[in-house]
């Protein structure tokens, strides 16, 4: 059950009506969980691929999960010295990065196993374990930080950890943020609920209208590269840029909304990362939550160890380089995202492209905050450019392409400078089209319409955001126009996503998220 599906939208007001109008206030924790853990089930593997044990053990993992890290957490608490602590610490994340580690690589490295017994061929994927390991994990060493105390109640713990609004693909819930709301009554509230349901109409218009609509496009070509010239394969790594941000960056608009429904607040993922002028700004956009994640529990501590105390490389060095954090916190950027090569070239990318960055500022100094608008607009293009040029990488690692083999990203990078004919470009998308929507002119027009008219508006709103509204919440965007234009806007907006979701019966739209896999 994803966020653009019909039944999500009959689960969503179910949840809010039971949890603010109809359980006691007392009760309404313990009512949020039970609504969580049905998600969670309601999204289970497969029942073709797995049976019904295989399939209750993803849920049975996460309760595990959520009692593991609230013993833990009480047990750091009370341990009596800073080396006990830090044993306990130093145990739950080893378990808890082993449990991730296993799952997300043990069906690829099974292939390498011919030794795996029969039963465990494949394990089946949990849903969000990488979002609610690293949510864990915070909370752990918040605790051990004495950045927050322990959760005492297994259920607000649990209740947290399990979120459904963010456990399918994020965004990471820090603990010291949500618990004390669970803790907290809520209630109806008119003016909450409008700001909810805006945020959550422009998530659902960029997934159904935007994104799923380029994915139509960009599939039919990735899926047989070799045979595509190359402006066909560059306006499609455009396209599956634009598609994974519109895609991503939509699905976290509408788990904000569905939280605030309920009266609770995550935080936000993006801020129109696009009209960034460097990679440090990019990143301080893009996937906020885990760049942030990554930026307070392993960028900071790397920079603050003692490395003096490492075997053969303490006798020369007492600390880590800030260039080599960096560098790390990219490669194991690449690593959480995927388990095959692709990804890790992705993460080594962006690191090279902040080291790079840091390198040229240390010899070069800092460029001016306000320099010329044509200066800004060339590196806001060279900064989507080279970011296009890595996607190619993921979206191979993710599955998007024939193959997820490196050698996949080759022949798309090598095919981008061949067969560049113009009418070449316009027969081979004009058949891409036909393949990913329906064989028909009439039809595929109707696309390319409300395609352009989708992704116009969808430009319109970050540029108001960024230049105009100095990135605040996006319903701000809406709340601030005159009523004529304002209505205007929630007439489009409804009209493009009822639009979208019936083009999705065309062709490869309207699946899960791009980042529901990881």
């Amino acid at each position: 059950m994803s966020f653009q599906n019909l039944s999500y939208f009959l689960f969503l007001p179910l949840m809010a009506v039971g949890y603010l109008r109809v359980v006691p206030k007392r009760a309404q924790t313990a009512f949020l969980l039970a609504g969580n853990l049905f998600f969670y089930w309601l999204n289970r593997p497969s029942s073709e691929s797995f049976s019904l044990a295989w399939q209750l053990l993803p849920l049975v993992l996460l309760c595990l999960c959520c009692v593991f890290v609230w013993r833990m957490g009480l047990a750091i608490h009370a341990a009596h010295s800073r080396k006990q602590k830090s044993r306990l610490l130093a145990v739950a994340i080893g378990l808890l990065l082993a449990v991730l580690a296993v799952f997300k690589y043990y069906n690829l490295a099974s292939a390498w196993l011919p030794f795996a017994p029969q039963l465990v061929q494949k394990l089946p994927f949990p849903l969000g374990i990488s979002f609610y390991t690293f949510a864990a994990l915070s909370y752990l060493l918040d605790v051990y930080r004495q950045d927050m105390p322990p959760e005492r109640s297994l259920l607000h713990l649990s209740a947290g950890l399990t979120l459904f609004a963010s456990i399918t693909a994020g965004p990471i819930c820090r603990a010291r943020q949500l618990l004390p709301q669970l803790h907290q009554p809520h209630s109806f509230d008119t003016q909450r609920t409008v700001h909810a349901l805006q945020l959550f109409c422009l998530g659902l218009f960029k997934k159904v209208a935007v994104a799923d609509l380029l994915f139509m496009y960009v599939t039919p070509i990735y899926q047989n590269s070799a045979q595509h010239g190359g402006l066909s394969l560059l306006v499609a790594t455009a396209a599956y840029t634009l598609y994974l941000y519109f895609d991503f960056v939509g699905y976290s608009q509408m788990a904000r909304a569905s939280a605030l429904l309920m009266g609770l607040e995550i935080p936000e993922n993006f801020k129109t990362p696009f009209f960034s002028t460097n990679f440090s700004g990019f990143w301080s956009r893009w996937h906020i939550s885990l760049s942030s994640w990554l930026q307070d529990y392993l960028f900071t501590p790397l920079v603050w160890a003692d490395a003096s105390k490492l075997p053969l490389i303490g006798r020369k060095i007492t600390r880590f380089s800030p260039i080599f954090c960096v560098f790390v916190v990219f490669f194991v950027s690449g690593f959480w995202h995927g388990n095959t090569l692709p990804f890790v070239i992705w993460g080594l990318l962006q690191a090279f492209y902040r080291v790079g960055e840091e390198l040229l500022h240390q010899r070069l100094g800092k460029p001016k905050k306000k320099a010329p608008a044509p200066q800004q607009w060339a590196k806001r293009a060279g900064v989507f450019a080279l970011w296009s040029f890595s996607m190619v990488f993921f979206a191979v690692g993710s599955g998007v392409t024939s193959t997820t083999r490196l050698s996949e990203c080759f022949t798309i990078l090598g095919g981008l400078f061949q067969g560049l004919s113009p009418v070449r470009f316009m027969q081979e998308s004009i058949q891409a089209v036909y393949t990913g929507f329906y064989a028909n002119a009439l039809m595929a027009g109707g696309w390319l319409a409300l395609l352009t008219f989708s992704l116009g508006l969808a430009f319109w709103l970050d540029w108001q955001r960024n230049f105009h509204f100095k990135n605040k919440s996006e319903e701000l965007v809406l709340r601030s126009q005159k009523p004529l234009v304002r209505w205007l806007l929630y007439y489009a907006l409804v009209l493009a996503c009822f639009a979208g979701l019936v083009a999705q019966s065309g062709g490869f739209g309207g699946g899960s998220f791009a980042y529901g896999g990881f």
